[in-house]
């Protein structure tokens, strides 16, 4: 699948997505007026990594560089393998006791032993191996040279894309992934346009392409797309698309109830996070990230069209049913009448 997935790339994908559409027209789960309202908002897709504290990512600094030692025979002055458990088991439960100004001190002791560690191997390999692991190398320098008021700071050493991204909730303050910009239909929630948007934009910078997604799927632009307020300023013309925001005012009464529904692409956000892969991410590179999301998107649109199916199926198991019952009752009226008329 990893093989397949890189033959087709991100295109490939985005056609498997429109044969989904293509399908949901065949099966009636969804119509051509369906694609003149859609619905846009952006969330978080998570990345695979664990929860980037200092004290985790310098101990990953110092396995990384304890591997790359491994591997090009590289005899240490010292490893200091016991003393970064050692001091990491403490650094967590210092942090656990609110021990603040002891968490401090240790942390600062693991990054001190992750960077001698660093250097003692920089100055032992060669410029060939050191060509081998020029990836790691770097990630790791930029890792123990970042501070907390760095710009594009390194989150995880197996994933260098992942971003921090604060979407404003209570329960998850920060997520640390892609963001993602998805487009549904206004009534029945069908995706018709979900892509990786890399670098953390503004919602509002993302309109603009996700409009062109919809247009390469569905052949049509929508006539009304309805956004939240984080989309104010997106530069879309009103003659491309009517963009309908949160809270605007002054409209029919149509269109006020058609706006009411904007936030109905939420519950499909969490089906795709929990019935999907959308709330995690194991695919690699920026490419697994887009990749990801287009097949969650695929996924989301497969899922309707099998329940619109079970419901015709069922509806008409259930017609098929309820004749075979009449029968049965007027081969029984039948049945007792012969059985009158003989007596008689």
């Amino acid at each position: 699948m990893t093989r397949w997935r890189q033959r087709i790339g991100e295109k490939g994908v985005e056609k498997l997505l429109k044969i989904t559409i293509e399908a949901g027209k065949a099966t009636r789960t969804i119509t051509e007026t369906s694609f003149d309202k859609v619905i846009v908002d952006t969330t978080v897709q998570p990345k695979n990594v664990q929860h980037p504290t200092d004290a985790r990512l310098y101990r990953k600094v110092h396995a990384a560089m304890l591997r790359v030692a491994k591997d090009e025979g590289l005899v240490l002055r010292q490893s200091y393998r016991r003393m970064m458990d050692r001091a990491f088991r403490k650094h967590g439960g210092h942090s656990k006791a609110r021990q603040f100004k002891r968490a401090k001190k240790v942390l600062k002791s693991l990054k001190t032993m992750a960077g001698r560690v660093m250097r003692d191997v920089e100055r032992k390999m060669s410029d060939v191996a050191f060509d081998r692991n020029k990836r790691t190398m770097i990630l790791a320098e930029l890792i123990l040279g970042q501070t907390r008021l760095t710009k594009g700071k390194i989150y995880s050493l197996h994933a260098p894309e992942v971003e921090c991204i604060a979407k404003g909730k209570a329960h998850r303050p920060y997520e640390f992934g892609v963001k993602v910009s998805l487009a549904v239909t206004h009534k029945e929630g069908f995706v018709v346009g979900i892509q990786t948007c890399p670098d953390n934009p503004y919602d509002g910078h993302t309109l603009e392409g996700q409009l062109d997604q919809v247009e390469r799927l569905t052949g049509k632009v929508p006539a009304h797309t309805f956004v939240d307020r984080g989309y104010k300023g997106h530069g879309v013309p009103e003659e491309r698309s009517r963009v309908l925001t949160s809270g605007t005012r002054k409209l029919g009464y149509t269109l006020k109830r058609h706006l009411r529904r904007r936030s109905a692409v939420e519950p499909e956000i969490g089906h795709m996070k929990a019935d999907g892969l959308l709330g995690r991410n194991f695919l690699k590179g920026m490419a697994g990230d887009a990749i990801n999301a287009i097949l969650c998107g695929a996924g989301h649109n497969l899922r309707k069209i099998l329940a619109r199916l079970r419901a015709l199926l069922c509806m008409l198991t259930g017609n098929a049913w309820e004749a075979l019952q009449a029968l049965c009752r007027h081969l029984e009226v039948i049945r007792l009448d012969r059985e009158a008329s003989g007596a008689l």
